[in-house]
């Protein structure tokens, strides 16, 4: 979604609410799951979002048609999904993260129900993910570079496309890069405007971290 002007929310009322900023409306709600709705989050460049639910599953909608939905990832073990975080230039991926879990997903959209790859570098519960902004910092068209934050004290960079990887789709990685800070890991922001920086926030502080 390229419209400024058009923000999503969810709510733990099982519902996700499209508001028109700039006219101060309510486009439309939904209800989007059988529980709480813990994250929402639009697609780059194109008409869809992904939501991520306390019902462990994660649902696909498209805002040309809120009559359906598709879920694309579900947890066996009806474990919440409370973070996720779309590519910011292939519209295919799909990063998510379940409750207190120490693990990545990464989803593959053309591949629902499965798990292109599993992040698994922190020794404890993940709370942040953000996507590298653009392809000039990636090794290829595609952005492939993500960063993690967790309860761990770690900031890890990950390459999907590095040397590490063995090709097979659920090949585990390793972080190409890691930074330990003085405290749990709360939040993280990879912005457009300065991507060479990585900014993380732990306890009462800010770091700006250089890639």
């Amino acid at each position: 979604m390229n419209d400024p002007n058009i923000i999503g929310t969810c709510s733990i009322d099982t519902t996700c609410t499209i508001w028109d900023v700039e006219r101060a409306v309510v486009k439309t709600q939904l209800i989007a799951h059988e529980k709480e709705v813990f994250d929402f989050a639009f697609a780059v460049g194109v008409h869809t979002f992904a939501t991520a639910g306390a019902d462990g599953s994660i649902r696909h909608f498209d805002t040309r048609n809120f009559e359906h939905s598709t879920i694309i990832f579900e947890s066996l073990e009806q474990t919440p999904f409370v973070r996720l975080a779309w590519n910011r230039e292939n519209p295919n991926l799909l990063a998510i993260v379940a409750m207190n879990s120490t693990k990545v997903y990464i989803l593959d959209l053309r591949f629902p129900m499965t798990a292109m790859h599993e992040l698994c570098g922190h020794g404890n519960y993940v709370n942040s993910i953000a996507w590298a902004p653009t392809s000039r910092y990636q090794l290829s068209k595609r952005s492939a570079h993500i960063a993690t934050g967790g309860d761990d004290a770690q900031t890890l960079i990950w390459d999907l496309e590095g040397p590490q990887h063995s090709g097979d789709r659920g090949s585990r990685l390793e972080p190409m890069l890691a930074y330990h800070s003085e405290d749990e890991v709360t939040a993280i922001q990879w912005p457009f405007s300065n991507p060479q920086w990585i900014c993380i926030s732990f306890d009462s502080k800010m770091q700006m971290l250089k890639v």
